[in-house]
């Protein structure tokens, strides 16, 4: 069952389904714009998820989408934003680099499910996932340059990284629109799937995934997004230092007996 996230009229839908939060952005008579209270409901939501992670809660994987079967997101609110003055826009753009950063940071993967269309910082939104599956209707792009402006919330910096430095180029420069199979070949999105079968796709992933122990999975997305701008030698020390952390936990035992016994390992998180 979805219940609102809190902070604004239902906002933000949460779902649990096991160890999986599925995040539901619910405005989807605005193409679910990012607002800027859209954007604090939505950075509270993760804000919460982080602490029940921190406390010992069992969250292995979120699984962020858009309401309605048009639009993941839109991008940034355009009619809100017309009545801001610079100051109040630049405010706004500290609020939803906070944001984006939040969703990186995140201690366990988020999976993006890109049902529609994904432009601006919608799309920057889905970069900031570790995975995207997107509906084969959807549409991407970072269509900034048309408006007279570039991408301010990581977009330049997280599509270089995901999809090479000319793709990035590609896609800002010309502002381009691209379709979900454009965005598979360039390696923006893992999977493309038909727009009935979006959530039935996430929900495989989500369940592969949060079948892995929560600890490990944490430190091998550390791992990869902090030695990922490394040189190799400093990166594979990165990767020793989180080898290290898991070596010595009990969910590490755990999958060694699980796998000796035959069975389906019980992974706590510790």
């Amino acid at each position: 069952m979805k219940t609102p996230a809190g902070g604004g009229p239902e906002l933000v839908l949460v779902e649990r389904r096991g160890s999986a939060a599925f995040v539901t952005l619910n405005r989807p008579e605005a193409a679910n714009a990012l607002s800027r209270s859209l954007v604090a409901t939505l950075a509270g939501t993760f804000a919460t998820l982080t602490e029940e992670i921190a406390h010992g809660g069992d969250v292995r994987v979120v699984v962020l989408s858009g309401a309605g079967d048009k639009a993941f997101c839109a991008g940034a609110d355009l009619k809100e934003r017309r009545t801001w003055t610079l100051d109040d826009t630049r405010v706004f753009l500290g609020e939803i680099n906070a944001l984006m950063d939040a969703v990186a940071a995140f201690p366990r993967p988020v999976i993006a499910a890109v049902n529609g269309v994904a432009f601006g910082g919608g799309l920057e939104l889905a970069l900031a996932c570790d995975i995207r599956i997107a509906a084969d209707s959807a549409e991407m792009g970072l269509t900034e340059v048309r408006l007279g402006i570039i991408p301010g919330a990581g977009g330049t910096q997280r599509l270089a990284r995901i999809a090479g430095i000319a793709a990035a180029k590609e896609l800002t420069l010309t502002g381009r629109r691209i379709g979900a199979a454009r965005a598979r070949e360039l390696g923006i999105v893992s999977e493309v799937v038909a727009a009935g079968a979006l959530a039935e796709a996430c929900a495989r992933w989500a369940g592969e995934i949060g079948g892995a122990a929560p600890l490990a999975l944490a430190a091998a997305k550390r791992a990869i997004d902090e030695g990922a701008p490394l040189p190799l030698a400093q990166g594979l020390a990165v990767e020793r230092a989180y080898y290290a952390q898991v070596l010595t936990t009990e969910d590490r035992n755990e999958g060694l007996n699980a796998f000796i016994g035959k069975r389906a390992p019980e992974f706590k998180g510790r």
